[in-house]
């Protein structure tokens, strides 16, 4: 069950949902409602700067190239909620195309002439779709919002209609539907159990790309027939493996895609459909994670991950040689080529980059930046390049993670364990403000990558399952004994903080170890497996009987039972400070409900953000104001003076 997170540009967010309780608006107590104030976010070049000028530090958050290549869409948070903005790929004067409500997605439609948004209402990522006109003058409802989740796969090649898949029928499983943009009419193409996505659609054909979830990080893969309805199974690995990325040959007769089965690490491989042969053509001993290729099929490019680094290479087919690489900024990238066109759109984000986005031109080598990101008049040479460091843990398991120290501080400084979500998730150095921030205020940040991660191979990224559930939570305690081996960090005085899966880990480790942390900060976490596991839908159900058992069985109801952060909750003895919104559709609030509950029953010091008008991540700007400004001031509390 993925559980990550996204506050800010500080975590990663995925789309799996739980139901929402009935009892998530029952909490009597006033105090825990964020208040909101005026924002002041002081003068350029003071310091200290305030936590909301790093928040106001924006570039592009998701992207897309239009299928001529001249136009890159993408979402923008520089009016407070994300809104979608497009600008010329060459470079120039941005326009705003929505309004209001804030968005969640996006996509082109095929002849560049619209482009499809969604939306949700508070963060129930229960979503809408609306077709826009590319100059914002248009906007047509497509689908409201209904209480049903949603999974947008893409528009057919001629852009007169869209398959997604949908919980409509029944609230549960994964159906595929088709709507018809002129007509406005919908029907359902294949009724689905547990959960089918569609991926992608056949050039000139009737057939579809669908992926059936099968566990964190596994799936199977499938052929969907339109014409027919028939759907035929490609990809059934015995072994947990991954396939996606899938990108049609322009004739439809195979496809490329990004695939582990048989191996540890994800390589670049081409299907043929008619003999169903795989045939690897990049296998690095690192991941594959996007591949791209021009509609006419004569360039492909992709990313490896490199201990969190991207790097991004172009291959042109006719020749099979690769292009001479393009001099972009080290960090974590996003690739799309346009559909008529040899240009790829490069999203950017790293240390000091919050999201710039180049074009670049691999037929004639040109290279522009169409988006600079702003960093809101604060210094970049202040900001921290994070240095990649492994240990081992206490069983000999090498851990990862990146740690950011503070510039020009005397003495040993006190740290923040940063834990991501996930947990097939992965930390990597792209911008994160909140710790930008704390490193300016003389904190350190460890951002770690425990067992369990992504990014290290289909091994490590297995070593937290089930029963090795507790594993990655004592790799949190090896973490603090390395800290303190390093010179210039006090691993004495560590606080914790993470964001769903890393909300629970925050939950557990302070529980299971009291005495490691001085304090911890836990967001939209779990309390309760058992309760978490069972609301589950069958499709969080199918991936999670890989990652936690299957919790309709006796020996794994009993062991979460008993492993259960909220049952240490009452050994929680340091400061605690937990974030949930209420429309929480992932992890109910009342997770964090109970927890609060608990501790402050034993005594304990809980200060308690519960947002009426979020969801799984602080979306609002208001709402990340006071949410950052209450975790920062709660960090530099019990951290300062240690």
């Amino acid at each position: 069950m993925r559980r990550s997170f996204m506050l800010g540009a500080a975590f990663l967010s995925l789309t799996a949902a739980l139901p929402v309780s009935a009892d998530t608006a029952q909490w009597n107590e006033p105090a825990d409602i964020p208040k909101i104030e005026p924002v002041n976010v002081g003068l350029a070049g003071e310091k200290p700067a305030d936590i909301v000028r790093y928040l106001m530090a924006r570039g592009a958050l998701r992207t897309g190239i239009s299928p001529d290549g001249k136009t890159i869409a993408f979402s923008y948070r520089v009016t407070g909620e994300p809104q979608l903005w497009v600008v010329p790929a060459e470079g120039g004067w941005p326009t705003q195309l929505t309004f209001g409500a804030g968005i969640r997605l996006f996509w082109w439609s095929p002849d560049g002439s619209a482009i499809l948004v969604s939306r949700d209402t508070d963060g129930d990522e229960r979503e809408g779709y609306y077709l826009l006109s590319t100059d914002g003058t248009k906007e047509t409802e497509v689908l409201s919002p209904s209480s049903a989740f949603r999974s947008f796969g893409m528009f057919d090649n001629e852009g007169s209609r869209i398959l997604f898949a949908s919980t409509e029928r029944n609230g549960r499983d994964f159906d595929l539907y088709v709507t018809d943009l002129d007509s406005g009419e919908t029907a359902m193409v294949y009724e689905g159990s547990f959960g089918f996505y569609a991926r992608a659609w056949q050039p000139g054909g009737d057939l579809v790309i669908v992926d059936e979830v099968r566990g964190e990080g596994t799936n199977d893969t499938h052929l969907l027939d339109l014409a027919t309805g028939e759907m035929r199974r490609l990809f059934h690995p015995e072994s947990p493996a991954y396939h996606g990325s899938y990108r049609w040959l322009p004739d439809g007769s195979g496809f490329y895609m990004v695939s582990s089965n048989g191996r540890d690490f994800q390589g670049l491989a081409r299907v043929d459909l008619a003999s169903e042969s795989v045939d690897f053509l990049v296998t690095p001993e690192a991941d594959v994670e996007d591949v791209e290729v021009t509609g006419d099929g004569r360039y492909m490019a992709w990313t490896e991950n490199h201990d969190g680094y991207s790097q991004v290479t172009v291959r042109d087919v006719e020749t099979g040689k690769d292009l001479p690489p393009a001099d972009l900024p080290d960090g974590v990238y996003g690739i799309e080529f346009a559909r008529g066109a040899a240009q790829l759109m490069v999203r950017v984000t790293g240390p000091a980059i919050p999201g710039d986005v180049y074009v670049w031109n691999v037929a004639t080598g040109a290279l522009n930046r169409a988006v600079a990101s702003s960093l809101a008049g604060l210094n970049p040479e202040t900001f921290v390049v994070p240095e990649s460091l492994r240990y081992p843990a206490q069983d000999g398991v090498e851990l990862q993670g990146f740690l950011y120290r503070p510039k020009d501080t005397a003495g040993d400084v006190p740290v923040v364990v940063r834990v991501h979500g996930g947990p097939t998730a992965q930390s990597r150095p792209s911008f994160r403000n909140q710790v930008q921030y704390l490193v300016s205020n003389g904190i350190a940040v460890f951002d770690v990558n425990v067992r369990g991660s992504t990014g290290f191979g289909l091994r490590y990224a297995s070593l937290d399952n089930q029963e090795k559930r507790l594993d990655s939570v004592r790799d949190l305690v090896d973490t603090v004994e390395f800290l303190k081996t390093l010179p210039g960090i006090d691993g004495d005085s560590a606080a914790v903080m993470g964001g769903s899966y890393g909300g629970y880990m925050v939950n557990a480790v302070l529980g299971s170890y009291p005495g490691v942390f001085v304090a911890g900060a836990s967001f939209v976490g779990v309390s309760d497996w058992v309760r978490a596991l069972e609301e589950a839908s069958p499709a969080l159900k199918a991936s999670d009987r890989i990652e936690y058992g299957d919790i309709r069985e006796e020996r794994w109801q009993e062991f979460y039972a008993n492993n259960s952060p909220i049952n240490n909750a009452d050994k929680i003895n340091v400061p605690l400070l937990v974030e949930h919104g209420a429309n929480d559709p992932r992890d109910p609030v009342t997770e964090s409900d109970r927890i609060v509950k608990t501790v402050r029953e034993n005594g304990g010091e809980v200060t308690y953000l519960r947002f009426p008008d979020e969801g799984h991540s602080v979306t609002k700007q208001p709402n990340r104001v006071a949410f950052n400004r209450a975790l920062m001031g709660f960090l530099e509390k019990h951290l300062a003076g240690s």
